[in-house]
């Protein structure tokens, strides 16, 4: 069901990209500095209400996103800038990203031992984290410079943060949808015991596995491919994830962590590393990556909001990438590659459940599109099996003591005709131990 041997290693893949670069950038994308940036958002006026791609209808709800921008860069002195693909990205310094400093935060919080990466106590075996494809999300050290000729690394005790700027809020008609996880709630995880049945008229569809357990986090390895997703034809995005989820119904919390192609939030048509997060099942709180200042990013490689070097192909190089979710003195921290990059903060949860602990840990993907839905996955069927599929691998929890543990999943199919999983399958004898694919066409027909 699976090839034994991941072939591409870290090596090559940095080869790759030193005789290639990163993807290549869009020509209409201008560098803008900075401070200009801040002075031009400080200055425009409601006319940019206008544009033809603007969802935004009144003005208090541009007046609204303007304060929020402007909120979020407040006092914030840059180190320098670049582009990549349609997104510019700034070198915040640490102490300065929204996380810390619009709640008054003076220091950093205590992150996991390395003890409690890729492989807790009690999960022996297995290759999670380690592997082949270490560094995939990681902003290429040998990619230098963007088109413009600035660095795309970013200074020690800086972080990159993708510049949020009215351009791309106003294609949204307010604020609080502009934080929405997707249209209508979409990109919420699901329960084969509470979901309403699929129909064709649902606007998001899955495929995907889920346990319920006791946990304070968990991992896996995730597959890398860039699905087609069309919005000429009503599509919005595709993402394969993880979930780690506590409570129910409006109590619903979670912290989340993929890839995701969703052109009107990213600018791109490549898949992105992404975060979220809920405290009030998608009600009125949550947000992308550092949109909100919920999530404290420490690490200067990692970039969300980012596109990848390299994506899977079909029957041809396979790439992947570890992300491990540990609850730690109170916050939700995330690894990406065996590297603790930053935390959701406790306080962002209240007093609901992942304050204490989640209750499901759910992997799949999703996607949302109407009346043509996208593809998921590698656009393939799960049966098409290994180097062909999206594949999941290495699924994990760890419990309320901190003992790591295999996964014991059940697979949930709500669209068939349109997307499935493969597995749960299990193979202790190299590094994927507990794996499925997932994926599917997509089309006009999904129920």
């Amino acid at each position: 069901m699976k090839k034994n041997t991941l072939t591409n290693t870290f090596a090559a893949m940095l080869a790759i990209a030193s005789a290639t670069g990163l993807h290549a950038q869009s020509d209409d994308v201008e560098f803008v500095p900075f401070n200009q940036f801040l002075k031009s958002t400080a200055d425009i006026n409601s006319t940019v209400m206008n544009r033809a791609d603007s969802k935004v209808r009144e003005r208090k709800n541009f007046e609204e996103m303007r304060r929020h921008v402007l909120s979020l860069y407040a006092g914030v002195e840059v180190s320098h800038s670049f582009v990549r693909d349609a997104s510019t990205f700034d070198c915040v310094p640490v102490e300065q990203q929204p996380g810390l400093r619009m709640l008054g935060a003076t220091s950093i919080a205590e992150q996991p031992p390395a003890s409690m990466l890729s492989r807790p106590s009690g999960i022996n075996g297995g290759g999670f984290g380690e592997g082949s494809f270490h560094g995939a999300l990681a902003t290429d050290g040998n990619a230098r410079a963007d088109r413009f000729g600035n660095s795309t690394v970013c200074e020690a005790n800086t972080i990159p943060m993708r510049r949020i700027t009215l351009d791309e809020m106003v294609r949204f008609s307010s604020l609080r949808e502009y934080f929405q996880k997707g249209p209508d709630g979409a990109g919420q995880p699901m329960d084969p015991d509470t979901a309403k049945p699929a129909s064709a008229s649902d606007g998001h569809k899955y495929a995907y596995m889920l346990q319920h357990v006791n946990n304070i986090g968990g991992g896996s390895n995730l597959n890398l491919w860039n699905p087609v997703v069309d919005t000429n034809h009503g599509q919005v995005m595709s993402l394969s994830q993880e979930w780690y989820i506590g409570g129910s119904g409006t109590s619903t919390q979670t912290a989340e962590v993929g890839w995701q192609v969703m052109p009107r939030t990213w600018g791109t048509n490549y898949a992105v590393l992404f975060i979220y997060y809920t405290a009030d099942g998608y009600t009125k709180t949550g947000c992308y990556n550092l949109g909100c200042g919920a999530f404290v990013q420490v690490s200067k490689d990692v970039t969300l909001g980012a596109s990848f070097p390299y994506y899977s192909t079909k029957g041809g190089d396979q790439y992947d990438f570890s992300a491990q979710y540990m609850l730690y003195k109170g916050n939700w921290w995330l690894a990406i590659d065996g590297e603790w990059i930053g935390y959701f903060k406790g306080s962002i949860y209240g007093n609901g459940q992942l304050t204490k602990n989640a209750q499901t840990i759910e992997f799949g993907s999703e996607s949302v599109g109407s009346p043509v839905w996208p593809q998921e996955g590698s656009g393939e069927w799960a049966t098409a099996g290994f180097g062909y599929a999206a594949y999941q691998r290495n699924m994990f929890y760890t419990d309320l003591s901190g003992n790591g543990y295999y996964a014991k999943l059940t697979a949930a199919n709500p669209s068939p005709a349109c997307y499935n999983t493969a597995g749960p399958y299990t193979d202790s004898s190299d590094d994927w131990q507990v794996f499925f694919y997932l994926g599917g066409p997509g089309g006009s027909t999904c129920q």
